[in-house]
């Protein structure tokens, strides 16, 4: 009875808790900061646009040329587009000022040379100078970003002030109602720097009412399919170190969660070794899962998803006409099926593809696996999934953000293998989250493509995934991408 009323709670039939509530205000008001900064950023870069196009030319931004327009503009939008992807619209949970304005200042020096080389092959194109394109870009960059470089330090000092006021609190929840975890909710209210969304526990007959109305959700089982996952900063253990084989048995099962997992340190006998010293509030914790952020990583991932992205769509874009041209031939219905599934750090994102399938036997939860000879599969599916070139329309999520070229690839929301949910066959299944997913990965090129339809072949592909995200580099995306014709090619017993 006890388990229905949490999945019952889980499920979102009871209303949120004061804690939930707390804590998406919190998230909220840090989102809220960040946007904020960033509208402030682009209305610097467009004042320093139209302040050195009236001095170079003694015109106004409405009535100046295109050609004179173009090079500062492209400048601009290069300098915010640098900022954004180096993720400096994001702030740690206690910001250094000067750490936050140093970052802001390596993504301008990144950003001179980049904008003013636009510049230049603008004015080219425009039958100008290269040498004034290069100029007016570089020198509009290089003003808006000496001016953001300020503004970015004295934010971070403000956002500093406002943390330590309680306005901007770190979601967390909490593994193990134990008498440290009473501890760190009573913290948690006193400083108002974390905010505790809720509590999970396996021995939950033994565990005592918690303070300040924060609610015992679960098990260690009712965590790792919480749908309010996305939105927790840290996953906390809380069980003294002293009880070694059991901080050691919850540890390895939250390893596999793409959140991080830190384990609040009680000082009793605490072996560092393997583990990052970090703070969370003022209490000190060891971070036991859960890479840091590589911002520059993510951010050349992410140019080299847009370069090769909008030159694949391009050189595709024929073909794919003519595929869905032959879709509304071969079938009524529409010529996109988009089906919802998991994303990075476990968020929903709906994904493209060409449909391939009856519309009144399409299947948006893959509760039922492709199988040969499948009678849902249209003639013109049957090819189009043969080849991979349904996956097409996949273009659009890598340039909208919420696919990279390579990964591992998203499993549909709820797929089942035989009769059981594919996450749940595999403990480290959710590791795969830990990056965007992609429309072709080190599991394609080497077979594991299509349904999978045992234990065995989930955790095969699980295997290879978490072999990409170990090893994950440039060079290895562009061998994967170099590799997965040949694969797809060769392939020729996969069931799609």
């Amino acid at each position: 009875m006890a388990r229905m009323e949490y999945s019952q709670e889980l499920a979102g039939d009871q209303p949120a808790t004061l804690a939930r509530k707390a804590a998406r205000g919190a998230r909220w008001y840090r989102s809220s900061f960040g946007r904020a900064l960033e509208i402030l950023d682009i209305a610097v870069i467009l004042f320093v646009l139209t302040y050195v196009l009236k001095v170079t030319t003694a015109d106004h931004v409405l009535t100046a040329a295109l050609s004179a327009c173009l090079p500062m503009a492209l400048g601009g939008i290069g300098l915010w587009w640098i900022l954004r992807e180096h993720d400096l619209y994001r702030f740690d949970v206690e910001p250094s000022a000067v750490t936050h304005g140093v970052k802001t200042l390596g993504a301008v020096v990144l950003a001179l040379p980049t904008t003013a080389g636009t510049g230049a092959l603008v004015a080219l194109a425009a039958g100008r100078a290269a040498e004034a394109g290069a100029w007016e870009a570089g020198i509009s960059t290089l003003l808006a970003g000496c001016i953001i470089v300020s503004v970015h330090f004295f934010s971070a000092l403000i956002l500093g002030a406002m943390i330590k006021a309680g306005l901007f609190s770190l979601n967390v929840v909490i593994v193990g109602a134990t008498p440290l975890a009473h501890k760190l909710i009573e913290e948690a209210k006193a400083s108002g720097d974390i905010a505790v969304l809720g509590v999970f526990d396996d021995r939950m007959d033994r565990a005592k009412p918690l303070p300040n109305h924060v609610e015992l959700l679960g098990d260690l089982d009712d965590l790792m399919s919480w749908p309010h996952l996305p939105s927790v900063d840290r996953v906390i253990v809380a069980v003294s170190s002293t009880a070694q084989s059991r901080v050691l048995q919850l540890v390895n099962k939250l390893r596999s969660m793409p959140n991080k997992v830190v384990l609040a340190i009680d000082m009793q006998g605490f072996d560092s070794d393997g583990t990052t010293i970090g703070r969370i509030g003022k209490r000190p914790v060891a971070y036991v899962s859960g890479a840091p952020e590589d911002a520059k990583r993510a951010f050349w991932k992410r140019m080299q998803d847009l370069l090769f992205g909008a030159c694949i769509l391009v050189l595709a874009a024929p073909l794919m006409a003519l595929i869905a041209l032959a879709i509304k031939l071969d079938s009524k219905g529409p010529v996109f099926f988009r089906q919802r599934r998991h994303g990075f750090n476990n968020q929903a994102f709906s994904c493209w593809k060409f449909r391939s399938m009856r519309v009144e036997s399409t299947d948006a939860c893959a509760a039922q696996q492709v199988t040969l000879n499948d009678p849902r599969v249209t003639r013109i599916g049957r090819f189009i999934r043969a080849t991979s070139l349904d996956e097409l329309p996949q273009l659009f999520n890598v340039l909208n953000g919420t696919m990279s070229l390579v990964g591992p690839r998203p499993h549909a929301i709820g797929m089942k293998t035989g009769d059981q949910e594919s996450e749940a066959l595999v403990a480290e299944y959710a590791h795969r989250h830990r990056i965007k997913p992609g429309m072709t990965g080190w599991a394609a090129i080497h077979g594991s493509r299509g349904p999978v339809h045992c234990a065995e072949e989930v955790a095969e592909r699980v295997a290879y995934d978490i072999a990409y995200i170990r090893d994950a580099s440039l060079w290895l995306d562009l061998w994967i991408m170099v590799r997965t014709l040949p694969a797809l090619l060769g392939d020729k017993g996969s069931v799609r």
